[in-house]
């Protein structure tokens, strides 16, 4: 098991703890590893591969995009137990937010493949994205707060509308090219972004596709407004909303930097592609 001790503000720790109960409960040789950084997971993924061992992930969304080039790179099954703010990609593959019932999951899950992203790089597995979601991932890294993790997001969301000067982008998706002043595009492979924005309602992490949704510019309040929207998965109705798909895309916009997973990856442009099946996790059959 490795498990990020700054997930959840420390929650990993304690639900590392739990896990690892209820796996020897059931019977199962457990050892646990705290990652320092991204820079030990390539070593801690390649000691699992060579141990011949299934990796249980516990953490957030910057855990898992960490742990993905290795697991990939080694071949190695996984499972997710979700303990971090975000856990969007856990929600997308459908992993229960209890962890008791997620840890069932690592010891009689089906093994399962799961597309990822190359992006500058690194292997992520959520979402590329670069805009004023840039801003709101920077906002909610950069503060300490006991508010509840969903309310972080949506206050930096309305501060990132408020504070986010348009861009003009230039999105190549398969060669297709989209020219745009707007606030943000996003190469999709998971649904889920932002604590539960279900901002690419079609994607799936089975289809060897990205989903790519930009979003030109209008009227701020408005995207105020029809910030619920983006929860319910019913924005792509909005005309400043354009929503492509394809296997390699290149985002392109003068002085914004692209995240992934809600981490900094690279000023633009980069250019994200997809991985079919680059991941072996257990999931509910």
């Amino acid at each position: 098991m490795i498990a990020n001790p700054l997930s959840g503000g420390g929650r990993a720790v304690h639900v590392a703890c739990d896990v690892a109960a209820d796996l020897g409960d059931a019977g199962a040789a457990v050892r646990i590893t705290f990652s320092p950084g991204i820079d030990a997971a390539d070593g801690l993924v390649k000691d699992t591969a060579a141990a011949g061992e299934t990796c249980v992930v516990v953490g957030g969304d910057g855990m898992v995009s960490t742990m993905a080039g290795p697991l990939h790179r080694y071949d190695v099954t996984a499972a997710i137990v979700p303990s971090g703010r975000g856990n969007d990609f856990a929600r997308q593959l459908a992993i229960p937010e209890n962890i008791h019932d997620a840890t069932r999951l690592a010891l009689g899950g089906v093994e399962t493949p799961v597309d990822a992203i190359e992006v500058a790089g690194r292997v992520v597995v959520g979402s590329v994205y670069a805009g004023v979601d840039s801003l709101v991932s920077e906002l909610v890294n950069a503060r300490s707060s006991r508010l509840p993790s969903g309310l972080q997001y949506q206050l930096a969301s309305l501060r990132g509308l408020l504070r986010f000067t348009p861009r003009d982008y230039r999105v190549e998706v398969d060669g297709q090219v989209f020219e745009y002043r707007g606030f943000t595009a996003i190469a999709a492979n998971s649904g889920f972004y932002g604590k539960g924005m279900h901002i690419a309602p079609e994607a799936e992490v089975h289809d060897g596709l990205l989903d790519v949704v930009m979003v030109g510019v209008g009227n701020r309040l408005k995207f105020v407004r029809a910030l619920p929207q983006l929860y319910r998965g019913t924005h792509l109705q909005n005309p400043e909303v354009t929503v492509a798909r394809g296997a390699v895309v290149r985002i392109a916009a003068d002085g914004v930097e692209a995240y992934a997973d809600g981490e900094p990856l690279a000023p633009t442009p980069v250019t994200a592609q997809v991985l079919p099946g680059a991941l072996r996790l257990l999931l509910n059959g």
